[in-house]
């Protein structure tokens, strides 16, 4: 059997034009917002909304439905080619919502429940939806523990009457920094029961891909970036020759190579060889 769609992250939106990446890409309207003439798509790509750098930098969405529906459109139309864009969710890790440092970031904190974030992912589908249901927005669901998610699922049927079951996607939110742990196995299996089966996982590279993979139908990741740079990794021999850069944390042809090296280290998984 063949694994999910991987869609290599990238925060240079000029890797779509036609080539340059070649691959599915994740790109992010953070990054894309800023382009007066947008890049032209040559491969497949979805839209990550920049909800975790709103949430860590400021507690709350600094911008607003209306503005970044304008926005996708506007992607939809000069770029082409997206497959579908992230709504504007609220992620539910600890550290979202009490603030503090982690992996060198700081966070200043929603200090909201749960239970809120959920309520407001849920409400923002609904916002988005209603204001542009020409638009390929995808539901995710939100939690921390396997519970949480489940009542996430419920909560788009009583809040919407959206039935996730239904939907061609469905994110998993909050599991990046875990997508490799058995806590990420447990939740995606109880939506699998649940019957949320096409699902999307934001952040999974290779030990999530190993463990998980064939429960996911599409994921991404751009680790790349800072295997290239935290881990002090030298730089392409090529790259070196060229006297390009230091380290290779903005290179395509690393980003490259480091997705074939994901998806042949999960692809025995996908086979079944391994567990």
């Amino acid at each position: 059997m063949t694994g999910p769609l991987f869609m290599l992250g990238t925060h240079q939106p000029g890797w779509l034009n036609r080539g340059r990446a070649g691959v599915p890409l994740f790109v992010s309207d953070r990054r894309l917002r800023v382009y007066k003439t947008l890049p032209r798509a040559a491969a497949p790509w979805a839209c990550d909304s920049g909800g975790f750098t709103e949430l860590q930098k400021y507690g709350r969405w600094t911008v607003g439905p209306i503005e970044y529906v304008a926005r996708l459109r506007r992607y939809r139309d000069e770029t082409g080619r997206m497959l579908w864009a992230a709504p504007q969710d609220w992620m539910c890790e600890p550290i979202v919502i009490n603030g503090g440092v982690a992996a060198g970031q700081w966070f200043v904190g929603t200090r909201l429940s749960v239970a809120e974030h959920q309520r407001r992912t849920v409400a923002n589908f609904a916002q988005l939806r209603d204001l542009a249901p020409d638009l390929p927005i995808v539901p995710v669901v939100q939690g921390w523990e396997r519970d949480d998610y489940l009542r996430c699922v419920d909560l788009y049927w009583s809040m919407l009457g959206v039935d996730l079951t239904t939907m061609p996607l469905v994110g998993l939110g909050s599991v990046c920094r875990r997508q490799g742990t058995r806590e990420a196995g447990v939740i995606l299996r109880a939506l699998h029961i649940r019957g949320v089966r096409r699902l999307h996982g934001f952040g999974f590279k290779t030990l999530g891909l190993i463990e998980h993979g064939h429960l996911l139908t599409s994921a991404d990741s751009m680790a790349w970036s800072d295997v290239a740079r935290k881990l002090r990794r030298p730089a392409l021999p090529e790259c070196v020759r060229a006297g390009r850069h230091k380290n290779c944390a903005n290179c395509l042809p690393y980003a490259l190579r480091w997705r074939a090296g994901v998806l042949a280290a999960a692809r025995p998984a996908q086979n079944g060889v391994a567990a």
